[in-house]
């Protein structure tokens, strides 16, 4: 029986729904008999949060300076934030902003440290933290900066869909000039892994989307799909990758063709996002492939018009909680099997397999 994980949870903004969502997915006390949680933000802020919540039972709460101090029996908070903090429902703050960002940075350091297993990011305001000195457009790129990996990959995940995008948070007139054979392949590389050591997926299809209307409809509405995209999916097949495309979004998901892969990689945010929210929203989970931590999100903002009111539905931060927790023990379980697979074909060497690279 794999062991009981330690979930470290960050609170986001304050302001927003992350603390309802958190509170309503750990309401439930048969969770503290499949993982510990481990929330950091403030004891405050989730007494206020879940007085607002109705029908919601006595929660065991263990408030703790360190996450080397829980409580396998209770929801851990580790109040890193003063105990003055303001909260403001509904309100994008500076002070919102900043004790997200101070939450975010103990997080990461506790699971540096190896105190947590795996990572839970709730919702932040992008543009509040900009504007605090955060210096990243969301939590996928800082963690790319603050693990010092040289590329990542951004994968939203459901039971029945997996869509990764080329290019993230940018502007859509950045999007042509952005994508390249090379940072196409490069996310195929990575997606190829993280089918196969993070959810079991021995011999993973991915579908390529394509950036123009129909395809470029032969060069008439660009050419970025036969100069671009389709050398791409070519160099993929070529290293062993099942790449398959470019395929014109609309009918693509228009006529569920998306059901036949395992994974789609779309070239923008909106092109992957906006189908798969449609089709996933409640139980959709932003995935972040190619750290070396594992670190999941809701699939949903800080939805500020809903926040101190019950109206949030938790099953997104549940579906992000689970993720984790089945990618971790996913990942371990490849990781033996890799190892194991290269001490009986070279005997002679002290082998450690960790995300695919073997190090002697």
């Amino acid at each position: 029986m794999a062991r009981k994980l330690i979930v470290g949870i960050t609170q986001g903004d304050g302001n927003g729904i992350g603390y309802e969502v958190i509170i309503k997915a750990l309401a439930d006390e048969r969770v503290l008999d499949m993982f510990t949680p481990v929330i950091y933000g403030s004891s405050k802020i989730f007494g206020f949060y879940k007085k607002q919540i109705h029908n919601i039972e006595q929660i065991n709460t263990n408030v703790i300076n360190s996450a080397k101090d829980i409580h396998n029996k209770r929801v851990n908070i580790v109040n890193c934030l003063p105990d003055n903090v303001f909260v403001e429902p509904g309100q994008p703050t500076s002070e919102s902003a900043k004790s997200a960002m101070t939450a975010l940075s103990r997080a990461i350091a506790d699971i540096k440290a190896g105190d947590i297993d795996v990572l839970v990011t709730a919702p932040i305001n992008k543009r509040a933290m900009v504007n605090e000195g955060f210096g990243y457009t969301g939590h996928t790129e800082y963690l790319e900066k603050e693990f010092g990996v040289d590329e990542i990959a951004m994968i939203m995940v459901s039971e029945s869909l997996k869509v990764g995008v080329v290019t993230g948070h940018i502007p859509l007139k950045d999007v042509a000039g952005s994508i390249s054979t090379e940072k196409i392949l490069s996310k195929l590389r990575i997606m190829k892994l993280s089918l196969q050591r993070d959810f079991g997926i021995d011999s993973p299809k991915i579908a390529v989307l394509g950036l123009n209307p129909h395809c470029g409809d032969g060069g008439l509405l660009g050419e970025e799909e036969q100069q671009i995209i389709l050398p791409a999916v070519q160099k993929a097949n070529e290293e062993g990758i099942l790449a398959f495309g470019p395929y014109s979004p609309d009918g693509f998901f228009g006529l569920g063709n998306y059901a036949k892969y395992d994974a789609v990689l779309a070239m923008y945010h909106d092109q992957g996002l906006a189908p798969f929210k449609a089709l996933a929203f409640e139980q959709g989970v932003n995935f972040t492939a190619g750290l070396p931590i594992v670190r999941t999100s809701p699939d949903h903002g800080t939805a500020y018009e809903m926040a101190g009111r019950d109206l949030a539905d938790p099953h997104s931060m549940m579906a992000s909680i689970y993720t984790a927790i089945d990618i971790y023990n996913s990942r371990e379980a490849y990781d033996r099997l890799v190892e194991g697979r290269m001490k009986v074909q070279m005997p002679d060497l002290e082998i450690k397999a960790r995300g695919g690279k073997i190090i002697e």
